[in-house]
């Protein structure tokens, strides 16, 4: 094996494959498409479609919370990685946190495609409060997948200055997701879903 193979493949943190030969306009072509599509079949999932039965995943709540709260400690334990220069660490850390919150996207849209939306039921000032959580989380989780896949892409194309500025915006507002949702799981706890 050549000397540049050998510590090119020795480098968790060089770029390899198909990635090296993607231009940027390309990967951000994908990355809109794909973010659309999501959003796109999750506006299908909770408008449109609003349940319909099938199989029981009641269960997944929970699980989701516990997937989103995964999410947050790894974060968090991330950032910590990173501001220690522990470079490796980090990656695998933020790497993990993203399986984690795709997890959670998996298991959300599998659970409102059977159910529905499940419908708040407290009442007073209360419900002003979720209903904030709620519409803010909504709205800030639409830029996660974008925002996530573009980091990943500038880390793993090893441009870490715009890796850096791009995980600048999206470590807070995908941390502010991740608690946030494990926020709402509680506050919905008791409310029964459209579909049973």
């Amino acid at each position: 094996m050549d000397r540049a193979m050998s510590t090119h493949a020795s480098s968790p943190l060089k770029p390899v494959g198909l990635l090296t030969r993607t231009s940027d306009r390309s990967f951000y072509i994908f990355n809109a498409v794909l973010s659309a599509a999501a959003l796109a079949f999750l506006a299908y999932i909770l408008i449109i479609r609003r349940g319909a039965g099938g199989a029981d995943l009641r269960f997944m709540p929970p699980l989701n919370a516990a997937l989103n709260a995964t999410a947050a400690a790894l974060l968090v334990a991330g950032w910590i990685a990173i501001k220690r220069r522990a470079i490796v660490v980090h990656k695998y850390l933020m790497v993990s946190a993203f399986v984690a919150s795709s997890l959670f996207l998996v298991g959300y849209l599998a659970y409102h495609f059977v159910h529905g939306d499940t419908r708040y039921q407290g009442t007073g000032p209360i419900r002003a409060v979720y209903f904030f959580v709620l519409i803010s989380h909504i709205v800030l989780s639409a830029g996660i997948v974008p925002l996530a896949l573009t980091s990943f892409y500038f880390a793993y194309k090893a441009n870490f200055a715009k890796h850096a500025r791009v995980a600048r915006v999206t470590l807070p507002l995908w941390l502010y997701v991740s608690v946030t949702g494990v926020l709402i799981y509680f506050m919905l706890r008791g409310s029964p879903p459209a579909v049973p």
